[in-house]
């Protein structure tokens, strides 16, 4: 027999029907962060971005006094993150700002239960009563895949987002020299990496704009390039010195002549 979310309200002394069940997953607070992101990394910042909510969804947050927050996790999962009681609403003409605290009733199990969103699935506001939910598992502790390693690490752009928020870590701190390659055309580009943010950054540009404001990319259509580490640069290693690595890349791979690099 599946556990079902209500059941689990309903032991705590929590009716269903006080209850809306609220899946984050967008990227409507910052650009480089989504709401995963932001529960892992900074509570506070998750907190603050959930009680900002558009005038268009008032009806929908006012059904239930208790909010039961889930976000989605990069590998598509639902996973419940706490209970918060919304004792009133601010805000401006463009938005509303809701005063939530946190309600502590089943916090043994936030960052360790996840459920099935199931119908629905575009509808992120929804009444506990409505749709209970089935429990699909809860562990011990909240875990992400290991990072496979800068050389095994291969992710087509568009996956780039919902990567694991280690895995973002990893690239944001590491820099080197990268090989974009075209699933359609075949032509690969190398290009390095030494400026802030590391990888990440610098890939974010390509899988946003599709070219990263490069010349060769921008005169091909759009396309999801894959992208790899060809070679990490320590710690000592000067700007200069990556710009000689990228160079012998480039001749190793020919992709001058045979891909999209032209200097």
């Amino acid at each position: 027999m599946p556990i079902k979310f209500n059941s689990l309200l309903n032991q705590v002394g929590i009716a269903d029907n006080q209850v809306i069940l609220v899946r984050h997953k967008d990227l409507r607070a910052e650009k480089s962060r989504s709401p995963f992101e932001m529960w892992r990394s900074n509570m506070p910042d998750f907190e603050e971005y959930q009680r900002e909510q558009s005038l268009a969804n008032r009806p929908k947050f006012e059904r239930a006094p208790i909010w039961a927050s889930f976000v989605g996790t990069p590998r598509g999962e639902t996973v419940f993150v706490g209970l918060y009681n919304s004792t009133g609403r601010g805000g401006s003409e463009e938005r509303d700002i809701y005063d939530l605290s946190r309600n502590a009733a089943l916090d043994e199990f936030a960052g360790k239960l996840f459920i099935e969103w199931g119908d629905g699935a575009r509808a992120w506001v929804q009444r506990a009563d409505r749709q209970n939910k089935t429990v699909t598992e809860i562990r011990l502790k909240f875990e992400e895949d290991p990072f496979p390693g800068a050389l095994n690490f291969i992710e087509p752009l568009s996956k780039l987002e919902s990567l694991p928020f280690s895995w973002v870590e990893f690239l944001k701190r590491s820099w080197g020299i990268y090989l974009l390659t075209c699933p359609t055309t075949r032509e690969q580009y190398v290009g390095s990496v030494t400026g802030k943010e590391g990888f990440w950054q610098r890939w974010l540009g390509y899988a946003r704009t599709g070219h990263g404001g490069n010349v060769a990319l921008k005169s091909r259509d759009p396309s999801d390039y894959q992208v790899c580490i060809l070679e990490l640069a320590g710690s000592a290693v000067t700007d200069l010195e990556i710009l000689e690595m990228e160079t012998r890349w480039k001749r190793k791979l020919q992709s001058r002549d045979m891909g999209l690099n032209r200097n």
